[in-house]
């Protein structure tokens, strides 16, 4: 299908992006990767009068060591998240999801800024941002804010960006070599949206668990974090890491729709959830 006819503005910095929101207001929308808005305008889901390209802001790809975490611009790629050896030697669980995204078109278009601001809970990013207990720093009129990732994703398709704001850059932390990590996915094709995935950071602690965040994709309207889980795994040996998993779909709301039932995705929680506190621990 075609779009409705829309305008069109290129923006050459963070600072332009918000002068022309705050020109244009509520009519329009943040053109990054456009891999999800563009389907969406197409389908005629959405509909906005003027389209902000991001695509030309330079200064907001970028991967920084910025002393205890590190600093995502909000334009970098998948592509380069996934391959950027900094964030793979420091945080290499969002590393590697990075490169579950979609396929390689998708990766070498679509970023990391765009994925979360869409906050679709079907997509890894914003699950693993969560786990990471990661940061996003938005800019708007009065000036640049950072929110929490617990705080950021409110609703399906939702975040706390207000109106007039535009995302700048994602912090997550370094792991230590006391941190173990995994991501785990199940889908039906490898391009795929995650039926259910689940992302798991662990604390070690002498072979056994110190404390676990683990947060689930496609299991509500919003990424999730598995309190239930977390507070069965915190202490547990390796032998019980299958019993606290067993709690881990509490407190999820999963749809059932084409792809599989609510009953289905609660069994894929628990499942997967276990896989990835046991590598987690072991890596």
């Amino acid at each position: 299908m075609i779009p409705v006819s829309f305008d069109y503005e290129v923006a050459e910095s963070a600072e332009h992006a918000v002068e022309l929101l705050g020109r244009h207001g509520d009519e329009a929308k943040l053109l990054a990767g456009g891999h999800s808005l563009l389907p969406l305008m197409k389908l005629r889901l959405a509909a906005p009068a003027v389209l902000i390209d991001l695509g030309r802001v330079d200064e907001l790809r970028y991967v920084r060591d910025a002393g205890d975490h590190i600093a995502i611009g909000a334009m970098t790629r998948h592509h380069d998240v996934n391959t950027n050896d900094l964030l793979k030697e420091q945080c290499g669980i969002l590393a590697f999801t990075a490169g579950l995204v979609g396929d390689p078109q998708v990766r070498h278009r679509g970023t990391i800024g765009g994925s979360l601001a869409h906050a679709d809970p079907a997509s890894d990013l914003p699950a693993v941002l969560l786990a990471l207990e990661g940061e996003l720093v938005a800019q708007g009129p009065d000036g640049e804010r950072t929110i929490a990732a617990a705080d950021f994703f409110q609703d399906y398709l939702t975040t706390a960006l207000n109106e007039g704001e535009v995302l700048k850059e994602i912090r997550v932390p370094k792991l230590g070599s006391g941190t173990g990590w995994s991501y785990q996915k199940f889908n039906h094709r490898a391009m795929d949206w995650a039926t259910v995935g689940v992302a798991a950071v662990v604390e070690r602690s002498n072979g056994s668990i110190g404390s676990a965040r683990v947060a689930f994709t496609n299991m509500g309207s919003t990424p999730i974090r598995a309190s239930a889980a977390e507070q069965a795994l915190s202490g547990a040996s390796p032998e019980g890491i299958a019993e606290a998993a067993s709690s881990a779909d509490e407190g999820t709301s999963p749809a059932s729709d084409i792809m599989a039932s609510a009953e289905y995705r609660r069994h894929l929680a628990r499942v997967l959830t276990r896989r990835a506190v046991e590598e987690a621990l072991s890596r």
